[in-house]
């Protein structure tokens, strides 16, 4: 299944209830410093904050529910997801007041389970009660102000292997992860259970679903047919699919604009996927149900994450390459990097160490999220993988196993910025150009599965974390290893 999470821009409070803040820097800092606690404005929207702080990070629902007496419009603010939420980020601590008035207030915070800030606005009325109009989260890059300290090669397998069996106790934490060097595995983990209900142990060889990590795949597979003269970045989508339903995105959107999801051609999920899901089992399908959609807004103007954009690569595929999607992958992809583990077969087959993916979205307790996969992975994302089959992508990539020197380059170095702070190149996700801590991956995730890759092309290190929980399960785990990799 494709990423349904992938970029945060403005959001509420309430839908971050049903969303993990996700965005990390990932960039050298020196040690951190300590700071004193911030000091509340003794002001109405302080007042309101302090309790919402203080309400949120007890933990206890009825502190939560109490606290919705608070609001304008308490309606909209539903306890279930915003207390799955506060388990989610284990509550917040203040770090920073940026600006305070009589009626707004807004500021720094940091979840208490990981290394991700977020950016807070709260707004009460101008008159008593002073009642919450606007309580706004917005995930943010680490501030510069906050440095973490970079660690030993030794210091950082420990410290990884504390905080994993710490995640993992309490259930914040279940599948693998490996770190390598150079190649070679350094560190590799498995916890938590693979099957609930059979009692079955992940382990390395356990077979996770891997998201919108598939896109890397994808783009891979359209470089390689650049490489082979066989498609040109600049030419429109009708060039190769001269049948698509909308006359507008054929003619506008470009290759380029697919890769980089800069084309305007949208999501698929929502009402249309939930009413098709099962029916939904070729390539083709999906154009046929949202082919007739005009572009969102002028090609090439803004960036947008798409995942119908990848899927429309994979019929491009399909169609230049006279081969399946699932076929083109696995003889140019898996095979070439030795990735024996990997596949995109249909839900209902019987696939030998594929793990059972657990949600809990909705705050309905920890369940199989059998009832939210698709028929089969796309090229939007999907399918399933291991961590030591990523690490064999990852080193038949950077080793030009899949692609030349030149394409990997231009597959992997950022084209567009993106609200997150990093750069999209062509299915991978580009951050810290320019030092020797860049890296480039791709992460995935939606209910029951969350997953990271990424690679340090300079320190010759590789991360991967795949898990069987909900976002952000494995990107934290990823987000704390990168975060702290030596700088050489």
């Amino acid at each position: 299944m494709a990423h349904r999470s992938n970029a945060f821009g403005k959001i509420t409070f309430l839908a971050l209830a049903c969303i993990a803040l996700c965005v990390t820097v990932r960039a050298a800092r020196p040690p951190q410093a300590r700071r004193a606690t911030p000091e509340i404005p003794k002001t109405p929207p302080g007042e309101q904050f302090s309790a919402w702080l203080a309400a949120f990070n007890s933990g206890e629902r009825a502190q939560l529910e109490a606290f919705r007496s608070h609001y304008a419009k308490p309606g909209e603010h539903a306890v279930d997801g915003i207390f799955a939420f506060q388990k989610q980020t284990g509550g917040f601590d203040l770090k920073k007041i940026e600006d305070s008035t009589a009626t707004q207030l807004t500021g720094l915070v940091e979840e208490r389970g990981s290394d991700q800030f977020a950016h807070f606005n709260m707004e009460v009325e101008a008159a008593a009660p002073y009642k919450v109009t606007r309580l706004e989260l917005r995930a943010v890059a680490r501030p510069a102000e906050f440095p973490l300290a970079r660690l030993s090669q030794s210091d950082l397998l420990r410290a990884l292997r504390t905080k994993l069996e710490k995640d993992a106790s309490t259930d914040k934490f279940a599948g693998t992860v490996l770190l390598a060097k150079d190649g070679k595995p350094i560190f590799t983990g498995a916890y938590g259970m693979a099957d609930r209900e059979k009692r079955i142990p992940n382990t390395l060889s356990t077979k996770f679903r891997i998201g919108s990590m598939n896109k890397m795949f994808t783009a891979v597979s359209i470089l390689q047919l650049v490489q082979a003269g066989k498609i040109a970045l600049n030419d429109p989508v009708c060039k190769y699919l001269a049948d698509y339903p909308s006359k507008e995105i054929a003619a506008k959107v470009t290759i380029q604009h697919l890769l980089t999801h800069t084309g305007g051609t949208g999501d698929f999920f929502g009402p249309q996927f939930e009413a098709h899901r099962l029916e939904l089992k070729t390539l083709q399908d999906y154009l046929k149900l949202y082919g007739e959609r005009a572009p969102e807004f002028e090609p090439g103007s803004r960036w947008v994450y798409s995942n119908y954009g990848f899927l429309m690569l994979g019929v491009i595929v399909e169609r230049v390459s006279g081969k399946t999607y699932y076929d083109y992958v696995s003889e140019n992809i898996y095979q070439p990097a030795g990735m024996t583990s990997t596949g995109s077969l249909p839900e209902d087959q019987n696939v030998q160490d594929r793990s059972v993916g657990y949600t809990q979205f909705g705050d309905e307790g920890l369940r199989p999220n059998t009832d939210t996969l698709p028929y089969r992975g796309t090229s939007a994302g999907g399918g399933y993988s291991t961590v030591e089959d990523f690490l064999g992508f990852a080193n038949a990539l950077t080793n030009h196993k899949l692609l030349n020197a030149q394409n990997t380059d231009l597959l992997t170095t950022g084209k567009v910025d993106t609200p997150r702070g990093d750069k999209y190149a062509f299915g991978f996700v580009d951050n810290g150009a320019g030092t020797a801590l860049r890296h480039f991956g791709h992460g995935g995730g939606a209910p029951g599965m969350n997953g990271d890759l990424q690679v340090f092309p300079q320190t010759g290190y590789v991360v991967v974390v795949l898990s069987n929980l909900d976002p952000p399960a494995a990107s934290r785990v990823s987000d704390f290893i990168v975060n702290r990799l030596p700088v050489s």
